[in-house]
């Protein structure tokens, strides 16, 4: 039996993955790498010292020059920038809309999925992201792409907004949801697609646990 795999997720904003993942790993006592937050973390870097988004030499100067990481708590998962947790400010709406911008730079990101790579290299871990199945892990046992229609997908980050005291517009949301599957998708570094070996879970109409039972039982029978 293989206990010790590699699961990878990628999907667009908003499908649920890491709800999801956070959930599977914590029931397979396997570790979760939210790679998203670590670019949110540098976008959240970036804005706040006005570097140019769009330069990929200053973004990626700043990355070399950052610490991000990533750390387990009751709570989830932490992320530290510099030393400081920045969990809950990376999850703002400058950052949100922002965040595709910054990782597009294909430099910034051959140094992410060196940082990534390491932290998955001894397996037992759900990695989600939009290029895990394809760049950061691209052996890995068993691989997902994730997605739910734009509507829905709206639907909870107006939801989420909501319980977190944000307001947004559903309207609104959708358009800047669509927008950043445009941007993923099309950037030439590790654009957003699904890798050809990964399996296609549709969570339109799954609820987190129905969602989290169908990765558990893709894992159990990569594990058999």
């Amino acid at each position: 039996m293989v206990n010790n795999i590699q699961i990878a997720i990628d999907g667009p904003a908003g499908a649920g993955k890491s709800t999801i993942a956070k959930i599977a790993a914590e029931k397979l006592g396997f570790t979760y790498i939210d790679t998203g937050a670590m670019y949110r973390a540098l976008t959240l870097k970036a804005l706040k010292e006005n570097i140019d988004l769009s330069s990929e030499a200053q973004v990626t100067a700043l990355l070399e020059e950052s610490s991000i990481e990533l750390k387990p708590s009751q709570q989830g998962q932490l992320v530290f920038l510099d030393g400081v947790d920045v969990s809950q400010e990376i999850r703002s709406n400058e950052v949100t809309n922002n965040v595709s911008k910054v990782a597009a730079h294909a430099a910034m990101r051959a140094i992410m999925v060196e940082l990534q790579y390491a932290m998955a290299a001894k397996g037992g871990v759900i990695m989600d992201g939009r290029d895990i199945g394809t760049a950061v892990l691209p052996k890995a046992e068993l691989k997902i792409f994730m997605s739910a229609t734009v509507d829905e997908r709206a639907r909870r980050r107006y939801e989420d907004n909501k319980q977190r005291g944000i307001n947004s517009s559903y309207e609104a949301l959708k358009e800047e949801i669509a927008l950043r599957d445009k941007m993923d998708s099309e950037r030439e570094a590790s654009p957003l697609v699904q890798a050809t070996d990964a399996v296609f879970v549709d969570t339109t109409e799954l609820n987190i646990e129905q969602a989290a039972d169908e990765i558990l039982k893709l894992a159990s029978e990569r594990m058999a």
